[in-house]
């Protein structure tokens, strides 16, 4: 039955009526919000927002953390057939300028002060922007700007209209169809003004319902929402299947106490992107530096036990009765501990996704019991497209297509998903539309990859990105620069990697040290070193490094699409790759054809077989400064492997 998200929320305030909807930390304390009283507090919302001269079709932007009277908003508005579009809390005013002027925004509910200040400096530039509502008064007493008002201003006026038109909220959320806009959600910008990306009810809620079919929740789940609902991954998970399924959304009191919180909560759901499980982990590990060393021991023993036996228990596979007894013993001294001391000891299912998670990372959480698990989806298709069955987790794959969902695999590599979640369009955007949803309903991911033997999909790279190798024992095998890089940065000695291959015979790297981590490693050895350039040309680095390499080499010769991406010769590079000298983005992400340029004589040496090679290069420093730093940087050779087939 097609059904939309006010509709959701009414069925649960007649079914759950006293049952906590949402829960929101305030001073310390947990307030929960029944579902009878957030239907209630959406109805007012709506009359409020109706008498201020919102309409149906019309945009309003919601600017803030997760709060329930934000979520509320976002209800009331779907509710008389207007389109939230949820912008991200820390975005610069500037950049909030162009989706308030994109979608002709004349309505904005705001967290606080800081977005009141924002949206008012927006105003300048949009005059349309009548109506700003806050949630939080702090701050904005003297303030006195037309149009500006809080929303318990709002709820009370809608609670007078909502009075004298009983039927009002009622007929206005039953006009609304599963086909009608629900949500629009701007992409980040990289290469231009953001796209808008327009989603009707039955796209967000049938991929809502997806996921929650495959991982068996219900109502009994409890979330903890914390990252931004602006991000369509906070959104799916907090809002469109948190009214699918009924169960519990609990809001942090701030950023500062999302660990404490998520302690205090113990969510059987569980989403976060890598960096948040390393962050973790790593907290884990300086703390057990500062126990006695009995306790260190025992942590060492068991969670030696646990790489060896966890992730076989965890996916269902028998283990032995002595590992099980010993299993059953760490579980009681360390990792039920663990968990608790992480906030997952009730987590029946966690998910990652967004970039690569390091093996060791995952096969840790898995080991001591965690049930996580990878997905692979975008903003464009509403999240779930792949997802992993609990018992088939592996580092290397996003998962199967989950329900509903097709994938196809372009000549050139490229992924093609047809899913009943793909977008409707970019909004006012027809040309950008076109160039990824063909006629026939397929959508162009831009990701690379392919499916397993397993039916697993692996995702490779970005296709603009994958080459081909040219010439020699590997001729026109695939090379797939990132994939490559992201294998050598599981690796936590190893920051940057950039990889050159294309249209070349063989597959060169160069490799930028982790400088805490390497030389934590080094003086440990007694190894000593004056400064990065030093470290970075040790023999023992070096050989270090070159284990690796291989490492990753004999990974890919067992994979037989990139066994061709095996690295033949590899440098350590004399100093760290840095955004200021233009070597990586502002986010990261490295400029390879910037680097491939700079170090032009760096990549002659590599492919031109010599051991060594002077460079000097100049820097940057952060007071603005120049230098030039200089080194005589060594060149090796790495051991390749023969395929799987080769090998046979």
């Amino acid at each position: 039955m097609e059904t939309t998200f006010p509709r959701l929320l009414l069925r649960h305030s007649a079914e759950r009526a006293d049952a906590p909807a949402m829960r929101e930390k305030e001073y310390g304390i947990w307030q929960a919000t029944s579902w009878s009283a957030m239907a209630q507090m959406v109805e007012h919302l709506a009359c409020g927002l109706h008498q201020a001269g919102l309409r149906r079709g019309e945009h309003m932007v919601i600017v803030g953390s997760n709060r329930p009277r934000l979520y509320a908003t976002m209800l009331a508005a779907q509710s008389l057939g207007a389109i939230p579009v949820p912008l991200y809390q820390d975005a610069a005013a500037d950049e909030c300028l162009f989706p308030i002027t994109n979608a002709d925004v004349r309505f904005a509910l705001v967290e606080d002060q800081e977005q009141v200040d924002k949206m008012l400096e927006v105003r300048e530039q949009c005059p349309q922007l009548a109506h700003i509502f806050f949630d939080d008064p702090r701050g904005l007493r003297n303030y006195e700007e037309e149009g500006l008002a809080s929303l318990d201003e709002l709820i009370a006026s809608g609670e007078v209209f909502a009075r004298q038109h009983p039927d009002f909220f009622r007929e206005e959320a039953e006009k609304v169809q599963a086909s009608d806009v629900a949500a629009m959600f701007f992409t980040s910008g990289t290469t231009g003004n953001p796209k808008g990306v327009v989603h009707t009810h039955d796209t967000l809620i049938n991929r809502a319902q997806a996921g929650a079919e495959f991982d068996k929740l219900t109502h009994q789940e409890e979330v903890l929402a914390y990252l931004p609902p602006a991000w369509i991954g906070q959104n799916i998970f907090s809002y469109a299947q948190w009214l699918v399924c009924g169960y519990v959304v609990n809001c942090p009191e701030s950023a500062s106490t999302v660990m404490i919180d998520l302690k205090e909560i113990g969510p059987t759901y569980y989403f976060a992107p890598p960096r948040v499980f390393e962050g973790l982990l790593t907290s884990v590990m300086i703390r057990m530096e500062d126990a006695s060393a009995i306790k260190r021991q025992m942590f060492h023993y068991f969670m030696g036990l646990a790489k060896r036996v966890g992730p076989e228990r965890m996916d269902g596979k028998p283990i032995g009765l002595g590992n099980s007894v010993l299993y059953a013993l760490g579980n009681l001294l360390v990792y039920g501990p663990l968990r608790n001391n992480l906030g997952m000891s009730r987590v029946r299912v966690a998910y990652t996704a967004g970039e690569a998670i390091g093996p060791d990372l995952f096969s840790f959480y898995r080991s001591i019991g965690i049930n996580l698990k990878q997905l692979y989806g975008s903003t464009e298709t509403a999240v779930f497209v792949c997802l992993q069955p609990d018992h088939e987790a592996r580092a290397d794959t996003v998962g199967v297509p989950c329900k509903g969902v097709e994938i196809r695999v372009a000549d050139n590599g490229e992924i093609l998903v047809k899913s009943p979640g793909l977008l409707k369009e970019y909004y006012k955007n027809p040309e950008a539309t076109a160039e990824v949803l063909t006629a026939d309903g397929w959508y162009h991911t831009s990701d690379a990859g392919f499916l397993d033997v397993h039916g697993h999909l692996k995702i490779i790279d970005r296709v603009k990105d994958v080459g081909r190798i040219k010439g020699g024992a590997n001729d026109g095998a695939m090379f797939a620069p990132k994939y490559v890089e992201n294998k050598l940065k599981f690796f936590p000695q190893i920051k940057e990697v950039v990889a050159f291959g294309d249209q070349r015979e063989k597959v060169c790297v160069m490799v930028n040290i982790d400088f805490d981590a390497v030389g934590n490693w080094a003086e440990r050895r007694n190894l000593p070193y004056a400064g990065y350039t030093d470290l970075a040309q040790k023999p023992e680095v070096y050989a270090f490094i070159k284990e690796c390499v291989e490492k990753v080499n004999a990974d890919l010769a067992a994979d037989e699409r990139l066994a061709g991406s095996q690295i033949s010769r590899f440098l350590v590079l004399h100093k760290e790759l840095d955004a200021d000298d233009g070597e990586l983005t502002r986010t990261n992400k490295v400029r390879r054809g910037f680097i491939g340029d700079k170090y032009l004589p760096l990549v002659d040496a590599l492919y031109g077989g010599r051991s060594e090679q002077y460079i000097e290069t100049a820097v940057k420093f952060e007071d603005g400064r120049t230098g030039s730093v200089s080194a005589t940087l060594k060149i090796e050779d790495a051991k390749t492997f023969p395929t799987m087939r080769e090998a046979a």
